[in-house]
């Protein structure tokens, strides 16, 4: 079972392991760069609370490990099954720990209750971060790209970020593409413009040059979703343990579901029969 996640709460979760420029104006618009960024934060927070459910495939790597999964969005929560593991189909006996693993998860309550928890406070959290958004940076107009906006930002220096997440998030820089039709996100790429300490370096670091990027689109009329992820961090955490993550995310093929689809019936789906590899 996989935690369900808005793109954007995804993204902020990740960085945990982390106005007032002049605003410019679109041309022949009167619509500044802080108060586009604002509208798009309002739709974005606006459309978290579509309760559809979708079924895709997740192509991710992490730290040189290839992994592919399906995955079911039910009104319980999602379902994921693995189906490769670099590049290769799991054989007859990983495919018999996954169907256990599967198994554990459908008629485990405790650890659906625990992955309810643990989404809900992840939710939270992310929704308050991102509502900082616009009053962390400053943002200007930077260009375009046929139906895209391109806002450059930068840390706001009169922003006080309240908490040890804020300001991992409100210490970086980069670019936020924007959708200019439905003022919906379409990339935001960010990177750490200093070294970020906690408890003065006593409980760890992130190093300067920490990058991130998440992009979503409307992968089917009506519904965005994140379609790419890239994020690489190094640091050190409490008692010199070193940071390095590597994580790369590719979400393609969206079907949408029932409403009211249960886990029972998600488990239908993903065990429909698929090739087994050669088990030499």
């Amino acid at each position: 079972m996989t935690l369900k996640r808005n793109s954007v709460v995804l993204i902020l979760t990740i960085i945990l392991l982390g106005v007032s420029a002049r605003p410019q104006s679109v041309p022949n618009s009167s619509v500044s760069a802080n108060d586009l960024a604002r509208r798009v934060v309002t739709n974005e927070l606006a459309f978290q609370d579509d309760h559809a459910n979708w079924m895709y495939r997740l192509e991710k790597e992490q730290d040189g490990k290839k992994q592919v999964e399906e995955i079911v969005e039910t009104k319980e929560g999602s379902l994921s099954r693995l189906l490769s593991i670099d590049n290769r189909p799991l054989n007859a006996k990983q495919q018999l720990e996954e169907d256990e693993r599967v198994r554990e998860l459908m008629t485990s309550r405790s650890a659906q209750q625990k992955l309810r928890r643990a989404l809900d406070a992840e939710t939270l959290q992310g929704r308050r971060l991102f509502k900082m958004l616009p009053d962390a940076f400053a943002f200007s107009y930077a260009g375009g790209d046929g139906n895209l906006v391109k806002l450059s930002f930068r840390p706001n220096p009169s922003f006080h970020a309240p908490s040890m997440e804020a300001r991992v998030f409100h210490d970086m820089e980069g670019e936020m593409w924007v959708d200019r039709k439905q003022e919906r996100l379409a990339r935001f790429d960010g990177h750490l413009t200093q070294t970020v300490k906690f408890g003065f370096g006593l409980l760890g670091h992130l190093d300067k040059g920490g990058h991130f990027e998440v992009t979503q689109a409307e992968v089917v009329p009506g519904h965005w979703d994140m379609t790419t992820l890239s994020l690489e961090m190094t640091g050190k955490a409490l008692l010199f343990a070193s940071i390095g993550v590597q994580k790369k995310e590719n979400h393609q093929d969206f079907h949408r579901v029932s409403d009211d689809l249960t886990l029972t019936q998600a488990a239908d789906i993903l065990n429909r029969p698929i090739v087994v590899a050669d088990n030499r």
